[in-house]
């Protein structure tokens, strides 16, 4: 008969414990997916439940044993606090080694201290709700950088790491430099970092020398490095990336000069394009020749749809006063009719005759493939990517960013536009303001907070197996229980 009651407490057994018959009624595990993956998950899981274990697949009342693998205790405690169930008295934190010893000795061991993951915010007498979280998407970041020293050096290694394709460490750099630029005040010692999410060993190891000696030698060193600079100033060129970078350096190229004259360099025609109007497009655009533009594009579009809208995104929604390139999105009330608003707005362009360079992509949206399961910092709407030529007089507040020598009254701007569909609107509209670290922490927090999947298209309710809308920005956060964020605060 036992089997049977057991079965009947569980009502999820049939569901998670599958045929595996369970011998340690009084232990009901639950494994962290956080820090240790999907997969590694699934084989735990598997391998406890071989052994006679009873694991939950979700965070329940009924857990007695909850195993971490390489998460903080910080870290840990908030995200269990933030799930809004009671944790009981009887609950066991635990860390992966009192798994590990307990599927070696066939049963579970005795929970001892150094099996526990301590909440530290007890222990140290922190109040929670003012601790920085270690997502961008719950932090407010200004303009205002308090910790420019370090957050600098941080972003030359995170240059560096993107040559050398070392996604891992190049990620941990560009999380440590996101959470200071959210910090209220500057830090003045080592201590002072102690607690803040996403600073690890070396990212701990620049802040030590920076407070030492004024500097981090590393940074110092890249600066001077001959490599380091030739492949910053070659993927500088609109169209370049680090492998084209690496290839055209291990050619014995370091000029862009040389790249030009060399007969055997083939260039494709963004690379040409990018090269052609450097001088222009390395320059910064500034906001009032940003308003220029979207002057320009909003009269040819008015022209062809007076329904049809524009909205600013990118660094200068979230007001920046400088930027690489202007970013605007198109939309129209009629859903279907985007991309042959594009299209046309592009011809009246170049009859306009200040069409330089078009790269336009057509829609590849597929409702069936939406939203996607990994990172992508684009979307599969209809885009372009241009460059216009740009008149001093249409030009307010100051006039074209150019060199005083220069005479030719219009300097040459990257415009990006994109068209999505007016009820991917909102979506588009969050995914293209920024900034990337911003996105990047908003997707992860709706995966692994909300089992949620978030893109520039869709928010995805994995829990529910649905779709949810939204016409606003406010909406999206709605959907993910975080607090709305207002562009300018988003500059992670």
């Amino acid at each position: 008969m036992l089997p049977l009651v057991r079965k009947r407490s569980r009502p999820g057994e049939a569901h998670g414990q599958g045929s595996h018959e369970v011998r340690f009624t009084k232990v009901t595990i639950y494994l962290v997916e956080r820090r240790m993956g999907r997969s590694r998950r699934r084989i735990l899981t598997n391998l406890a439940r071989s052994k006679g274990f009873y694991v939950e697949d979700i965070l329940s009342g009924t857990v007695t044993h909850i195993v971490a693998e390489g998460n903080p205790a910080m870290e840990l405690w908030l995200w269990l606090r933030a799930q809004g169930l009671p944790l009981p008295a009887r609950l066991e934190v635990l860390d992966i080694s009192w798994f590990t010893e307990s599927m070696q000795a066939g049963e579970p061991v005795p929970v001892e201290t150094r099996h526990r993951i301590q909440d530290s915010s007890q222990q140290l007498g922190t109040v929670l709700t003012s601790r920085v979280s270690q997502y961008a998407c719950q932090r407010r970041t200004t303009l205002d950088n308090r910790n420019k020293i370090f957050t600098d050096a941080f972003e030359v290694l995170v240059e560096h790491l993107e040559f050398s394709d070392s996604k891992g460490p190049c990620l941990a750099f560009k999380r440590a430099a996101s959470v200071l630029k959210s910090l209220p005040s500057t830090l003045r010692h080592l201590g002072d970092a102690d607690g803040l999410p996403c600073l690890g060993e070396h990212c701990r190891d620049v802040l030590e020398e920076i407070f030492e000696c004024g500097k981090c030698s590393r940074v110092e060193d890249l600066m001077c490095n001959e490599k380091f600079r030739t492949m910053k100033l070659f993927t500088s060129v609109f169209g370049v990336g680090p492998k084209t970078a690496e290839k055209w350096y291990h050619r014995g190229l370091r000029t862009l000069q040389e790249v030009v004259s060399q007969p055997n360099v083939h260039l494709n025609k963004m690379q040409r394009a990018g090269l052609l109007y450097y001088r222009d497009i390395s320059r910064g655009i500034s906001r009032a020749e940003a308003d220029a533009v979207g002057r320009i594009i909003a009269e040819t579009m008015h022209c062809i749809s007076p329904s049809a809208t524009m909205t600013l995104t990118g660094g200068f929604r979230r007001g920046k006063a400088f930027g690489h390139d202007v970013d605007y999105i198109l939309s129209t009330p009629e859903s279907g009719a985007e991309e042959a608003l594009l299209l046309r707005v592009i011809d009246r362009l170049r009859y306009q005759g200040i069409l330089l360079y078009c790269d336009y992509q057509e829609s590849t949206f597929d409702k069936e493939r939406i939203p996607c399961r990994r990172f992508e910092a684009m979307d599969h709407f209809p885009k372009c990517f241009l460059i216009l030529k740009l008149d001093a007089m249409t030009v307010e507040d100051g006039g074209l960013q150019n060199n005083p020598e220069d005479q030719r009254g219009w300097r040459a701007v990257r415009v990006d536009l994109v068209a999505p569909p007016a009820d991917r609107y909102a979506y588009t509209l969050l995914g293209w303001t920024g900034s990337t670290q911003f996105e990047r922490d908003l997707r992860r927090f709706a995966r692994l907070e909300r089992g949620m999947l978030l893109d520039n298209h869709a928010l995805y309710d994995r829990n529910k197996s649905i779709l949810l809308p939204a016409k606003t920005e406010e909406d999206i956060f709605a959907h993910l229980g975080l607090e709305y964020i207002e562009p300018w605060q988003r500059n992670a």
